[in-house]
């Protein structure tokens, strides 16, 4: 079966499989002491790119360059959670910052990863709420446990599963974050109806996530390497809307929170030889990719 979005050129079990390695392999580098996880694909020659960040000598990436995961979180949040949960952070935005969350609330991360948004939302809503984080990944929700008992955080919990199949009943949560991870999935419209169903009524869709200005060209939509590395799998901004809007949410909106120059990406979090662009091609693509906050209401 072919994924829904675009050109129908990737299939979905072999994204699933793909996303999975990548992060788990982020995961292994952080979990094994190794630094920075990478969001970045691998070079032709299969060496690891480390999104925007020079290797040391034993292959590890040494600052935090990256476009899109760099400096997404203050200091004072970074103060507030296990230094290995920021290590293993590939988000693209701050939803816990931008999410206006509420004491007593119940709230679920799509896409959890190592929990740094999870533990983020957990502080947030104190003890008479609580948060619950969303992963597929075997190695992320190990980091996520060992950071969970770092942080000593009672009111949480991570759940094995896929974000379009959420492991919870109708009707459970009050706010849906996620960061840049939807894209990721090769069937947005289900990911999008199952959030729809967990929510309360008066529920509140909030995650960051990349979006499209306009359409890419089929060669960056069909190549998996870029479809890991957040690129290829992001829907149009106005594709994003009406699948919100089909599934029943209201007030939809997306504000841009961060534009990128694909021009730049060579080397950077993609394989060099970039897919045999041309320059002109890429910077024909400068600014139209964006990290934005996309927001949606379930009506009561």
């Amino acid at each position: 079966m072919n994924m829904s979005t675009n050109n129908n050129l990737i299939e979905r079990d072999d994204v699933r499989e793909l996303v999975k390695e990548k992060y788990g392999e982020a995961a292994l580098r952080v979990l094994s002491g190794q630094g920075r996880a990478c969001c970045g694909s691998t070079s032709a020659g299969g060496e690891s790119v480390c999104c925007g960040e020079t290797k040391s000598e034993d292959g590890c990436c040494t600052n935090t360059s990256d476009p899109i995961t760099s400096n997404l979180y203050s200091e004072a949040e970074a103060s507030e959670i296990p230094e290995t949960a920021i290590l293993a952070s590939l988000g693209c935005g701050n939803p816990t910052a931008l999410a206006q969350l509420s004491k007593g609330e119940t709230i679920l991360d799509l896409g959890s990863g190592g929990g740094i948004d999870v533990l983020l939302s957990a502080r947030r809503v104190g003890p008479t709420g609580f948060a619950y984080g969303l992963d597929m990944t075997d190695e992320m929700l190990e980091l996520a446990e060992k950071n969970k008992a770092e942080a000593g955080a009672e009111n949480v919990k991570f759940l094995k599963g896929h974000i379009e199949e959420i492991p919870l009943p109708e009707n459970s949560v009050d706010v849906i974050i996620s960061n840049c991870v939807i894209n990721l999935s090769a069937d947005k419209d289900k990911v999008i109806r199952e959030a729809f169903r967990v929510l309360k009524p008066g529920g509140r869709f909030a995650v960051s996530d990349v979006v499209v200005e306009g359409e890419l060209p089929a060669l960056v939509r069909k190549d998996m390497e870029l479809y890991v590395g957040c690129v290829a799998g992001a829907l149009e901004q106005s594709e994003y809307i009406a699948k919100l809007q089909s599934a029943g949410f209201v007030e939809a909106s997306i504000e841009p929170t961060r534009r990128y120059e694909f021009s730049k990406l060579e080397g950077s979090w993609a394989p060099k030889g970039l897919l045999g662009m041309t320059q002109e091609e890429k910077e024909s693509l400068d600014g139209k990719i964006f990290s934005g906050f996309i927001r949606a209401v379930k009506p009561e």
